[in-house]
């Protein structure tokens, strides 16, 4: 599994305009196939007056799935070309929909291919994205008397904290790269005077 990823958050749309063509790039976050699908439907559904609606997406964080679709254009000159430009930012779990409205000028396969790629590219600049890191998921188990602090300490270091949980002791589910997992059992034990629990989980991604 890769260390991590990007995506987006939102569903956006970005303009641009080649030799009087306009492409708007439509990109929205997908966790599955069928989200993906939807969201090419959605947007073919709003553009049913356009010359093209070529689209790409990648879903899982090993891009174990990847389609694109040139929608009528010259084959080889829109789908894999957006397709491409997601694979080269890192891009998962994210699908791209190129409308294009022709102006007139042919571009030429070479022209179409920087054009579709371009057109995601900016659209990836303009809207932004998420960065999401694989990390540990560990289970922390503390005395009440000592949980405060700990969570404290582990809050202001920027650990992600993503539940805690209070009975005859108090659990906290929190996150930590592989790497740290070592450092961390020696500084937990060095906060509680070991008498803190560290149970390791299985593997999750996590916002940067």
């Amino acid at each position: 599994m890769q260390d991590e990823y990007r995506t987006v958050a939102h569903a956006r749309v970005h303009e641009t305009e080649v030799n009087r063509s306009r492409f708007l790039c439509a990109l929205a976050p997908a966790a599955t196939e069928e989200e993906a699908q939807n969201f090419i439907a959605r947007v073919r559904r709003e553009h049913t007056d356009a010359t093209h609606n070529c689209f790409a997406y990648v879903i899982g964080a090993d891009a174990a799935i990847q389609k694109a679709s040139d929608d009528g254009e010259p084959g080889g000159t829109a789908g894999v070309p957006m397709l491409q430009m997601l694979l080269r930012r890192d891009m998962r779990y994210v699908v791209a929909v190129v409308t294009r409205y022709y102006g007139g000028v042919k571009l030429g396969a070479g022209g179409l291919i920087r054009a579709y790629g371009g057109s995601v590219g900016e659209a990836l600049d303009a809207v932004g994205t998420l960065t999401r890191r694989r990390f540990r998921l560990a289970t922390v188990t503390v005395d009440h008397q000592r949980a405060g602090r700990i969570e404290n300490d582990l809050r202001s270091t920027g650990r992600a904290v993503r539940d805690v949980r209070y009975g005859e002791a108090v659990t906290m589910e929190i996150g930590l790269p592989d790497a740290e997992v070592d450092a961390f059992r020696g500084w937990l034990a060095d906060a509680t005077a070991g008498t803190a629990r560290l149970e390791l989980g299985g593997e999750a991604y996590g916002d940067v």
